[in-house]
């Protein structure tokens, strides 16, 4: 019979195991030495040794989900436990005793880990939920609100899952909101495409109308008008991207025709007036000589032969025409004035008020020069001093009276 520590082989061939609570048979061997058998039987020991220490390893050094390492544990134990092999059995289900506490430890510490991890999870959600639910109810941005709702999707599918009913309650208001969110960009959509009929309904009625206008003579009513459909236009809103190009093609096209057409006749007409401005600048040389006007008749009549040969030139350029009609204005003013003064001199209501106010004033002074007379003669320095006053008064006043009767002279 031969023996080691852990084990022996009987004289029968029987190999045995010892274990904490007695020998155990473990096999037969008849095909050779016992030395072989225990030879053997302690390999088969080793083997489930190498995978209690592999074991062990993963568990300290790797993240082994607990239920895993549970399950493995499970496995060795029946195996150790029936184990056809020698060696300190007892020494490797203490070990995986030990190995059975890490796990257990690894469990609550992954339990509460988890439990924090959903309890984020669930902040993320709901700050999801809400922000798409602002989305639904606010924004009228609906490309980046489309977008923005995919992205919270991918966001919610990324987050870790939370318990079974909170999840499903949040999913569901997460749904609502893109299901709502997309009913109200197809009914603001909708609306969208009623007003752009509309829209393009007033435009092709204004494109019509100044279509018809093109070809227009009528330059400044027709002018005005192409303003007021330009302002109609702007006006009108905007209709989809195509039908807005090819009406404001149309609607320019109109209006580029009349207005070259317009610019083409302002431009001949404007060669023409400009000959027209030259004749009148020749005719207000020729009128500048009248000044300084001595004989308001002739120089009326000079006038009035200038004006017609005036009249007969023609329009000029707008910029020019203020400083040509100025400039015969303040001539023909010089005239009036002159034909006032004339009027004066030979009116003879003027002369006969301006000779009687000179008699009033000569009769006056002589009166006042008696009075003064007296004044001194009596002594009376104050009657003296206001007689000498209003003698000076009319005096002046006689002068001015005098030099006014001269004119009718």
């Amino acid at each position: 019979m031969s023996t080691d520590p852990w084990g022996r082989v009987d004289d029968d061939g029987t190999v045995y195991v010892r274990t904490a609570e007695g020998e155990r048979a473990v096999g037969s061997w008849q095909a050779g030495e016992p030395e072989e058998a225990l030879a053997y039987f302690h390999r088969k020991f080793d083997e489930l040794a190498g995978q209690v220490t592999l074991l062990e390893q993963r568990v300290r050094g790797t993240d082994l989900p607990p239920a895993q390492a549970e399950a493995t544990i499970v496995k060795l134990r029946e195996a150790i436990t029936d184990a056809h092999a020698i060696g300190d059995l007892d020494g490797l289900l203490s070990r995986l005793g030990v190995v059975t506490e890490l796990v257990a430890q690894r469990r609550e510490e992954v339990k509460a880990a988890r439990d924090v991890a959903r309890a984020e999870a669930k902040d993320i959600k709901e700050r999801i939920v809400a922000e798409a639910e602002r989305i639904a109810d606010d924004t009228t941005h609906w490309k980046t609100g489309g977008e923005r709702l995919r992205q919270l999707i991918e966001e919610w599918k990324a987050a870790e899952r939370i318990d079974r009913v909170t999840e499903a309650a949040l999913w569901k208001r997460l749904s609502a909101a893109r299901t709502a969110f997309a009913k109200r960009r197809k009914a603001y959509f909708a609306g969208l495409d009623e007003q752009r009929e509309s829209v393009r309904s007033a435009k092709e009625r204004i494109v019509i109308e100044a279509e018809a206008l093109s070809s227009s003579t009528d330059w400044g009513a027709t002018a005005s008008t192409y303003r007021e459909l330009m302002q109609q236009w702007k006006m009108a809103g905007r209709a989809s991207r195509e039908v807005e190009d090819e009406l404001w093609g149309r609607f320019k096209g109109a209006q580029d025709q009349f207005f070259q057409a317009r610019s083409t006749v302002f431009a001949e007409r404007d060669a023409s007036l400009a000959a027209n401005a030259e004749i009148k600048e020749q005719l207000l040389a020729e009128a500048e000589k009248i000044l300084p006007v001595s004989d308001a008749r002739s120089a009326r009549t000079t006038l009035r032969n200038l004006l017609e040969r005036w009249e007969a030139a023609g329009s000029v350029p707008r910029e020019q025409r203020d400083r040509l009609e100025g400039g015969l204005r303040k001539i023909d003013e010089a005239i009036r004035k002159a034909e006032e003064t004339e009027w004066k001199r030979s009116n003879p209501e003027a002369r006969a008020r301006a000779q009687n106010t000179v008699d009033q004033l000569r009769k006056t002074i002589a009166q006042l020069e008696t009075r003064l007379v007296k004044a001194q003669t009596a002594g009376k320095d104050k009657d003296v001093k206001d007689a000498e006053e209003a003698l000076a008064a009319r005096r002046s006043w006689l002068e001015e009276a005098e030099r006014t009767l001269a004119e009718f002279s």
